[in-house]
């Protein structure tokens, strides 16, 4: 008998600059069981971007809709625009097995763990070794004026006030440990009884085997 298992809803939090986008990428470079979660979005599409690819765009009434039928696990306003997680291709993937990962902040976790999908979630989030370190590592990313950086780390005390809603926290402080602890993560997670559709027929059937060769 061959056993299957549903996949997973990888959540991956952290303030910025503490590391989950590298962390995202490395993951589903070596990973080929996990995928990355496409969003929806009310934005218009940049150059180069592709319905479906890189978001799937919608108009506002379209995104509204889906809301209103329970067709998100998350959405939020950023911006002036509206993004959320689409939940049937979501719901698809994990049915076939496949994990899907998540590169969300607390309130999109949040309404991820409550959402009818709860039961496959793996929650981890990201911590920085110390703040002047996040502070640096945002500074060294060039992307922002220092305006801009102060803002963010004023908003990361918010966003670390939230570590203990998780499953599981990384410290990190080296990116090749905290990737190896959280790929470990991901497959202790995979390993688990509950996940693994067909056991108790499996059991079964050994029992029959050892009935048989008596």
């Amino acid at each position: 008998m061959e056993l299957h298992r549903r996949g997973l809803l990888i959540i991956l939090s952290s303030p910025s600059g503490a590391g989950k986008s590298t962390l995202s990428r490395r993951v589903l470079e070596s990973d080929p069981g996990v995928v990355f979660s496409v969003s929806a979005t009310t934005r218009s599409p940049r150059e180069g971007e592709k319905d479906g690819r890189e978001y799937f765009f919608k108009s506002r009434a379209d995104f509204q809709a889906l809301v209103k039928a329970g067709g998100m696990l998350e959405h939020a306003e950023v911006f002036g625009n509206l993004y959320g997680t689409p939940l049937e291709p979501v719901e698809a993937a994990i049915s076939a097995g496949q994990d899907v990962l998540f590169d969300v902040d607390w309130q999109g976790g949040q309404q991820i763990r409550n959402s009818p999908l709860s039961e496959a979630v793996v929650s981890v989030f990201v911590l920085p070794p110390s703040m002047p370190e996040l502070e640096d590592r945002l500074k060294k990313r060039g992307q922002d004026s220092a305006e801009v950086v102060a803002k963010r780390m004023a908003q990361s005390r918010d966003e670390i006030s939230h570590w203990a809603e998780y499953d599981y926290v990384l410290v990190n402080d080296d990116v090749d440990k905290a990737e190896a602890d959280l790929r470990a993560i991901v497959q202790a997670e995979r390993l688990k009884r509950g996940r693994v559709t067909g056991l108790s027929g499996f059991v079964a059937g050994l029992n029959a085997e050892y009935e048989a060769m008596q």
